[in-house]
């Protein structure tokens, strides 16, 4: 039996709110991923270091504060700049319709505003790691 996909759920910045974030964390262990949770207010390059030595499929940003397009720049930069390019980064907050785009042109795989229903994350990260479910 493979080992479980393994994904990073962080949240950067100084946003102090992680419910939106544990409970994704939450469905996506539900649904048979291994999830690493870094807690609120981590740096980028502390997001970036802990990818690389958890080696994830995945990095999962939870933002709420708008400073969305700049951390998820910035998040894909420092993947990149650490030779993990293949590492996807997706988004997830307090989203405007707006910056969806915006995200995309980041560097973000995919985004999910508030109210995206769990299943649809779960589906979207399983197509990025290509797992079956």
């Amino acid at each position: 039996m493979a080992a479980p996909v393994r994904v990073l759920v962080a949240k950067p910045g100084l946003d102090g709110h992680d419910r939106g974030a544990k409970l994704v964390a939450r469905g996506l262990r539900d649904a048979g991923f291994e999830v690493v949770f870094t807690g609120i207010r981590w740096r980028v390059a502390d997001i970036v270091a802990t990818a690389v030595q958890e080696d994830v499929a995945v990095v999962g940003l939870s933002i709420l504060s708008g400073a969305h397009v700049t951390l998820t720049r910035r998040t894909v930069s420092g993947l990149r700049a650490a030779g993990a390019h293949d590492i996807p980064v997706v988004v997830g907050g307090t989203i405007p319709a707006a910056d969806v785009a915006p995200l995309r042109e980041a560097g973000a795989a995919a985004v999910f505003p508030t109210g995206t229903p769990l299943h649809a994350i779960v589906a979207d990260i399983r197509a990025l790691t290509a797992q079956e479910g």
